[in-house]
């Protein structure tokens, strides 16, 4: 059984995702796929993973999952087993149901296009690795970031039909 996928005109004249049968494949994009997308990741498959199975990937992988992302998922609880920081092409044949991106436009930072017939969402999030100042303020931005994700995650799960 595959997922019947639709997009609907919300209410503000934007489309809407949802998804109606079993998990959907969600991809999170950003550039570095070190941070926000990890982060999207593990909240999706930690908090929602009867819902979705989340990956992530970047358009020019890092390499390396920052070492702050990896703290305070920690801190939170959630897992960080096996996170890597990976290309968006090792998922080109893959089939997915929804590519998210989460790079924050409003700081004008270049956003990875997807291309592709999947369905795509974009999520602007600051990026939290570049939060300088005392230890407490960059948990507050990893946070706040984190908190963000799950609210988008629990309005994309509420709006499933």
């Amino acid at each position: 059984m595959c997922n019947i996928i639709s997009l609907r005109l919300g209410s503000k004249g934007r489309e809407e995702y949802s998804p109606m049968k079993k998990r959907s494949k969600i991809l999170f994009v950003c550039t570095h796929n070190r941070c926000r997308s990890v982060l999207g990741e593990v909240i999706a498959n930690a908090r929602h993973g009867d819902v979705f199975e989340a990956f992530s990937a970047g358009s020019a992988p890092a390499g390396e999952v920052h070492p702050l992302t990896l703290q305070y998922l920690k801190a939170r609880g959630l897992p960080t087993d096996g996170l890597v920081s990976q290309s968006w092409q090792d998922f080109s044949d893959q089939h997915l149901d929804l590519v998210i991106t989460v790079c924050d436009s409003a700081a004008k930072e270049a956003c990875p296009l997807w291309v592709g017939e999947t369905p795509r969402l974009h999520w602007g999030m600051p990026d939290p690795s570049r939060v300088e100042g005392p230890e407490h303020t960059v948990q507050k931005a990893f946070f706040d970031v984190m908190d963000a994700l799950n609210e988008k995650l629990l309005e994309l799960r509420l709006s499933r039909v």
